[in-house]
């Protein structure tokens, strides 16, 4: 059980040492670089050097580690919840329609535009995908990481609203972003079976409500038992356990209910980041739960950031897989485009934004683990490779390209606001 943990632990420090003192990029995007040429050097020595056999090894490490299951059952409920553990409940109240179209509307555009590019792509390359499996590729690409997402705005300064309506997206959007996998996985598999139960409008909003709302109430009841729990106590070391519980029981509870664990971790973070970091905790308990959950966050962050590095091996090397996936990155910013300016031009009648303003909610947009966690979990019998690649090419897009760049696109956008 603790080779694996080892294994990439020692290649976290080895990466942050040399990320560190050569590098000097953002740690977890310096981490994905290194990892990604680690890969590649592998390859070469394998090319080179057949009988050493260093690329069979790295493929069976790899092959051991359930990449969906450790993300999505794992590491996402401590990541989210530490995230959300950050936003201000009266930041976030002032960025409510924004981020509430942005993480539901935004991402059916999203979808809508990435599923049908990538059916144009296929069909112009050869490749026969039905149109809702290019849909379900749509869905994959279409949320914003909150991983990668909030490890970048953490040494970005930009206006407090803008930057908690991005924050908040990605960390809301997970939770439809699965909804919509589940139920576009099911009429896939219920139309080559024919024993799955039919879907149809009625059906999807109901599974959605159920798993959304349910989600959002779960997140309430968890909080607040443990709210109450915080508040009759003084012991750091038992209140960080205590969160600690939150964030597994009720993860654990949602799989149980059928309902939204991503959303329920949220909702728990924030009602714990707000209420129970001010009501429940003295100031020295603070410090010490902020602190934890820090770490626990940037450990985390820099081993799924080495993992994604590493998930190159696994990808098709097919010629005409490789230009559907570097044409996928230009559909995939298109929709990001889209389903950035049609909510907003929509809210604008409402709450005008900032010029600007979508330039960089489109360029923030980073893809992360949980795309790649959500290819790598589709059935082998659904044109896997292709729709793996394109994602992991539109991962790698944002988190290098567009994590590297941010932080100067937002200078530029304020310098020209200044200037007009």
């Amino acid at each position: 059980m603790l080779e694996i943990p080892a294994i990439l632990l020692t290649c976290v420090a080895i990466f942050g040492y040399i990320n560190y003192r050569y590098l000097k990029l953002p740690l977890t995007v310096g981490l994905a670089i290194i990892a990604l040429l680690s890969t590649m050097l592998i390859t070469l020595i394998d090319n080179v050097a057949p009988h050493l056999g260093v690329l069979s090894v790295l493929r069976h490490l790899l092959e051991n580690i359930d990449f969906n299951r450790t993300l999505m059952e794992g590491m996402l409920c401590f990541l989210l919840f530490a995230g959300a553990l950050h936003i201000n409940f009266d930041d976030l109240l002032k960025s409510k329609f924004h981020v509430s179209a942005l993480a539901s509307f935004g991402v059916l555009i999203s979808t809508l535009i990435n599923g049908f590019g990538f059916y144009l792509l296929t069909q112009f390359f050869g490749f026969n995908l039905n149109i809702i499996t290019c849909f379900l590729f749509g869905v994959i690409v279409s949320p914003t990481d909150p991983v990668a997402v909030m490890s970048v705005l953490k040494r970005i300064k930009i206006p407090t609203r803008l930057k908690t309506t991005i924050a908040g997206e990605s960390l809301f959007n997970d939770g439809f972003v699965v909804v919509l996998y589940s139920i576009l996985v099911t009429i896939i598999f219920g139309e080559s079976t024919n024993q799955q139960e039919s879907m149809n409008v009625v059906k999807v909003i109901s599974i959605f409500m159920r798993e959304a709302v349910g989600g959002a109430i779960l997140g309430l009841i968890a909080g607040y038992l443990a709210f109450i729990l915080l508040k009759k106590i003084d012991d750091y070391i038992i209140e960080i356990i205590t969160t600690l519980a939150l964030v597994t029981g009720a993860y654990s509870l949602s799989s149980q209910l059928h309902i939204s664990g991503p959303i329920a971790m949220v909702v728990s973070g924030i009602f714990i980041g707000n209420t129970g970091l001010q009501l429940a905790m003295s100031e020295s308990t603070r410090e010490h739960v902020t602190s934890f959950w820090h770490l626990i966050d940037e450990i985390l962050n820099a081993v799924l950031f080495v993992l994604i590095g590493f998930e190159i091996i696994m990808l098709s090397n097919v010629k005409e897989v490789i230009l559907i996936s570097l044409f996928s990155i230009l559909v995939s910013l298109c929709g990001r485009w889209l389903a950035v300016f049609i909510p907003t031009k929509c809210l604008n009648i409402f709450d005008k934004k900032d010029k600007g303003t979508v330039t960089i909610l489109t360029w923030a947009g980073l893809r992360g683990g949980i795309s790649v966690a959500l290819a790598l979990a589709l059935p082998t019998n659904i044109d896997k490779p292709i729709i793996l690649t394109a994602t992991y090419a539109v991962v790698l897009f944002t988190i290098i390209i567009q994590g590297l760049s941010i932080e100067y696109l937002i200078k530029y956008v304020y310098k020209e606001r200044q200037g007009s």
